[in-house]
């Protein structure tokens, strides 16, 4: 896809400011965009397995992108982890990085990364929410996570959005029985390099994508969003 099919697709959606898509290391010479899962030794990485396959899905179905039908499993350790425009990290239980795994978190997402990090409990004083957290400010500092504003590009990236969108699980009252009105990240130089959930985002799509004919509104177009942004901003 050329610079200028992407600036016409940008406009046509009625996205925010257009720019090409950033893309590292050798993805770039095939695909726009593969999805990237991160494995890391502690904890449970391997949740929402259907996930991926749904977010690529809505990205084929509402841009012109070039992605790759597979999804590719990475461990965080491994340095080529570091050419990757896109990762995903999730899990119910431990966040502890070993010292590779930290060295590679940090050096991703200071060098112009993008990890999208879910919390499959849904609960801001679970296990997982807890030791990511703690990882975090470790790694970039205690006040690093932030609320991001209802303004911040990623609601307009593509699709519009006032603010994030529920999850059935938080209207069900699963987890702490709360319905998250934000998402948190952290910003290197103005540009969001990581976002953080804990509205179990992947659990929300965790289902086959052929059965998406069968919701009123697709729950996916929040992915497409997070995907444009990861590659524009």
């Amino acid at each position: 896809m050329t610079r200028a099919e992407f600036l016409r697709l940008m406009f046509a959606a009625g996205a925010g400011a257009a720019v090409a898509p950033r893309l590292l290391g050798a993805e770039a010479k095939t695909y726009d965009f593969r999805f990237t899962r991160l494995m890391y030794e502690s904890g449970d990485w391997d949740v929402d397995q259907r996930m991926p396959s749904n977010v690529i899905d809505a990205l084929i179905q509402y841009t012109t992108l070039r992605v790759d039908p597979q999804e590719q499993v990475l461990p965080l350790a491994d340095p080529r982890m570091l050419n990757a425009s896109f990762c995903y990290l999730a899990g119910h239980k431990l966040v502890e990085f070993n010292p590779e795994e930290k060295r590679n978190f940090e050096r991703y997402v200071r060098n112009g990364g993008f990890v999208f990090v879910d919390d499959c409990n849904h609960d801001i004083d679970g296990l997982f929410a807890k030791s990511f957290e703690a990882q975090m400010a470790a790694i970039f500092g205690a006040d690093a996570l932030k609320k991001l504003p209802k303004k911040h590009p990623i609601y307009h990236s593509f699709f519009h959005f006032d603010d994030p969108p529920a999850t059935g699980f938080e209207l069900n009252g699963w987890g702490d029985d709360l319905v998250h009105d934000y998402l948190r990240g952290i910003e290197i130089d103005g540009r969001l390099g990581l976002l953080y959930s804990n509205k179990d985002y992947g659990c929300e799509w965790d289902y086959d994508w052929r059965n998406k004919r069968w919701l009123a509104e697709d729950n996916t177009k929040f992915a497409v969003n997070i995907v444009v942004y990861a590659l524009t901003a």
